[in-house]
């Protein structure tokens, strides 16, 4: 075991694994994810439960360091136990949910509540192969954070008060995220005024989860937010979201700005991926592009913010300090692509000036 792991897991000169258990009603689910989970060494499944019930009485006997979390259940819905757990016994909580339009919302619902990140189960385009590895991923990145003093706050519309743009301008802005954006995402968009540059966003999350961020998203801003669709401009005011398991590319055709839709393999592990964002827009957008990079687990966008920054885009990262995982701005600083590193509340206010500025 690493070094880094023995401190995530504050136990001084002793050596064990991150220790899971899996919450879910399906026995063929918890056999896939025990069976899969166990073939890396640095992970223990100490159990599995079926429902909330049992999950309760496993926690307190074998402390897991981490949950997988489903959120449709019998007995008790995995949302109210996510409640009780984050009140009584919080840790770290990864949802995983079924590829439906209401698992995609209550899944929402969780990560407003206090679960760290959320991901689909195995399906006709996710294989049990790649759900295990990003599962281990995510569950490598979560057990560093201290859910403790991490305490998801509810915004509401108006409940931050707006910033304002008091010049038009031709900048766009391009943002990546994973691990911890849901929430940075709302902060940073909900100050924006409707007249704000366009926006273009990579949010790691799976397919159908985006459009349930992105309509929550919208409810909450001034500015326009949606799923992107294969040609959908980039305007003033607007802010598109790249579909889960769909590349987003960055296009220009003339004095328009658009994006283009499309499948394909995985970039820097990922798709949609926020190098392919990162790395279209500095070759059509250049140096009037913004790009901002913020909390995450690994590597993506750190190479697209480099060549972002050499092309003569301006370039933010969010600091480790408001970072849930300072995982992909912390790449991006080492390979010197940052202009700026700012905690979060400080990032929109940022943006804007950087959209007034001349060229």
């Amino acid at each position: 075991m690493t070094d880094e792991l023995k401190k995530a897991l504050d136990i001084p000169g002793v050596t064990r694994p991150i220790k899971v258990l899996i919450v879910d009603d399906s026995a063929m689910v918890r056999s896939i994810l025990q069976k899969e989970l166990s073939k890396d060494s640095n992970i223990e499944v100490v159990g599995t439960a079926p429902d909330p019930y049992v999950a309760r009485d496993k926690i307190v006997q074998l402390k897991p360091d981490v949950i997988t979390l489903d959120i449709e259940m019998p007995r008790m819905d995995g949302i109210t136990f996510l409640k009780k757990l984050m009140k009584y016994y919080p840790l770290p909580v990864i949802i995983v949910s079924s590829l439906t339009p209401k698992g995609s919302e209550i899944a929402m619902e969780a990560l407003e509540l206090g679960a760290v990140e959320v991901m689909c189960k195995p399906g006709a385009s996710y294989t049990v192969g790649d759900m295990a590895i990003e599962l281990i991923e995510k569950i490598k990145a979560v057990v560093h954070i201290d859910v403790k003093k991490r305490k998801p706050q509810v915004i509401t519309k108006g409940l931050l008060p707006k910033l304002s743009l008091t010049k038009t301008t031709h900048k766009v802005v391009v943002i990546g995220a994973s691990t911890g954006g849901t929430e940075a995402l709302a902060r940073v968009l909900s100050v924006l005024p409707r007249n704000s540059p366009g926006i273009a966003i990579v949010q790691h999350m799976p397919e159908h989860f985006t459009r349930s961020f992105a309509n929550r998203l919208n409810d909450l801003c001034d500015i326009e937010v949606k799923e992107a669709e294969n040609g959908d401009s980039i305007y003033p005011g607007r802010a598109l979201i790249a579909p889960g398991n769909y590349h987003m590319i960055f296009r220009r055709s003339g004095a328009r700005y658009y994006v283009e839709i499309k499948s394909g393999p995985l970039v820097s592990r990922h798709r949609p991926s926020v190098d392919v964002l990162f790395k279209s827009a500095s070759q059509y957008g250049g140096k009037n592009v913004i790009g901002v990079i913020m909390t995450g687990m690994g590597k993506d966008g750190a190479e697209g913010m480099k060549m972002l920054h050499d092309n003569g885009a301006k370039t933010i990262a969010q600091d480790e300090a408001t970072c849930v995982v300072f995982g992909m701005p912390k790449e991006a600083i080492a390979l010197n692509a940052v202009d700026y590193i700012l905690p979060l509340d400080k990032i929109p206010e940022k943006i804007l000036e950087l959209a007034q500025e001349s060229d």
